[in-house]
Formats: structure tokens, C-alpha cells, sequence
């Protein structure tokens, strides 16, 4: 029961989900101690407790990937914070770039009746306000085909759908060129030089964005000029 774990135990698996979502495969200890801010031996110790819980399946060598209870107490971790997200800048004026170390407090909270009220009270969202889907009750996100600017073809139109990086400059940032969730996004030149691109958002003026920028905005097609 996701009650049993510790806060600790539930961020390793919430790690080692978020990691192998990215590469579907197995999440090496090194990978996850990166992750996680501590040394490859401490990864490996929470691996083995964890697998001795029947919530991971660990090969040595190969690495960690979750089982499917523990798939759904990582599920269940991401839902929460999620949707902790979501109420922080939608019913207490959070900015996006100010609200992801308190829902990473707030998503250990263990009442399930607290969430299903939570979900219901915000209208039973399927998005962050990064973009990032959020699970239902049953663990199951909705999806939406998108593709970052920097790999879409000069000429192409699009929305902006999710932010790839939750880091705090890079929101500031992004709010600093009038870049939101939602903008409407032309790309219009790409420089072989250095990968940086040009854009125009909502139609307004030329903007540049580095290639780290652009690789992190998602953007949905929506046809091209």
C-alpha cells in the first residue's frame, strides 16, 4: 500500500517512472542516483528495498523498472502533484514557475477522498500548467500528438502545449517573451549555426529562441503558412 512507503520510497519510484517514461527502458541506478541528488550506493540500497516490496524488478546490470503496483503508486504520486499544480495557479495566483517544490510537499499526502474532492472542485483538469498530462483515477493520461520547436519544419503553425522543463529560469524566461500555454507559435527561421530559432507568437514581432529553449516547447500542428 502506497500508505506503507516512506515520502523517500515514493520519490524513487516517481523517479525511476519519470525516467524510464522518457527512454521505455530500464532505469539504471546511476541514472536515478542523478536524479535523485545522492551517490549510486544509496540508489541501489532503495532499489533493493523497493524490489523487496514487490514494486520494482531490478536485474543487475540492467536496472530497475517498475511493477505494475508500483507503476500505480507512481501514477498515483504524479496525479497528486499534478493536480496540486493545477489548484496553486488556478485558485491561489501561483505563477507557473513558483509552484513545483510545494506540490512536491503536497503530493505525499495520503487521503484519496482529499484528491477525488480536489479533482472534482477543479473541474477535473487533464492538463498542468506545464502542459504535462495528468492521470485519472485509473492511471490513464490523455495524449495529445506534439512535437518540439526545434525539430518541426520552418513554415509550421502551431499551440503551445507543454513546457518540457519545470526549471524556475527557464519559466521566468519564457514569461519574460510573453510565452504561455495556449500562444499560438509561427517558426519561421532555424540557424544551422547554433540551432536557434526564430518565431513569431499570437503573430507578434520576430522573437529568437536558443536551441535548449526551443527543444523544451511543445507545440500541437495546426497547419502550416
Amino acid at each position: 500500500m502506497a500508505s506503507e512507503l516512506s515520502f523517500t520510497e515514493e520519490n524513487y519510484l516517481k523517479a525511476i517512472y519519470h525516467i524510464s517514461a522518457e527512454s521505455n527502458e530500464s532505469v539504471n541506478t546511476n541514472a536515478l542516483a542523478e536524479s535523485m541528488n545522492t551517490t549510486p550506493a544509496s540508489a541501489n540500497d532503495m532499489v533493493k528495498r523497493l524490489a523487496q516490496k514487490n514494486l520494482i524488478g531490478y536485474q543487475k546490470y540492467k536496472g530497475a523498472t517498475l511493477l505494475t503496483k508500483g507503476k500505480k503508486i507512481a501514477l498515483t504520486i504524479v496525479r497528486k502533484h499534478r493536480l496540486w499544480e493545477v489548484f496553486l495557479v488556478d485558485k491561489l495566483g501561483f505563477k507557473w514557475d513558483e509552484v513545483h517544490e510545494i506540490a512536491e510537499q503536497l503530493e505525499h499526502i495520503k487521503s484519496p477522498s482529499l484528491i477525488k474532492r480536489l479533482d472534482k472542485f477543479l473541474g477535473f483538469p487533464t492538463m498542468d500548467p506545464h502542459g504535462d498530462p495528468i492521470p485519472n483515477e485509473d492511471g490513464i493520461m490523455k495524449q495529445t500528438r506534439r512535437a518540439s520547436i526545434a525539430e518541426v519544419a520552418i513554415n509550421t503553425r502551431g499551440i503551445i502545449v507543454a513546457v518540457n522543463n519545470d526549471d524556475t529560469l527557464l519559466l521566468q524566461h519564457l514569461d519574460s517573451l510573453g510565452i504561455k500555454l495556449g500562444s499560438r507559435v509561427g517558426v519561421l527561421e532555424r540557424m544551422d549555426f547554433d540551432g536557434s530559432v526564430s518565431i513569431s507568437i499570437d503573430d507578434g514581432p520576430k522573437q529568437f529562441l536558443s536551441k535548449a529553449v526551443a527543444e523544451n516547447l511543445m507545440i500541437t500542428l495546426t497547419d502550416t503558412k
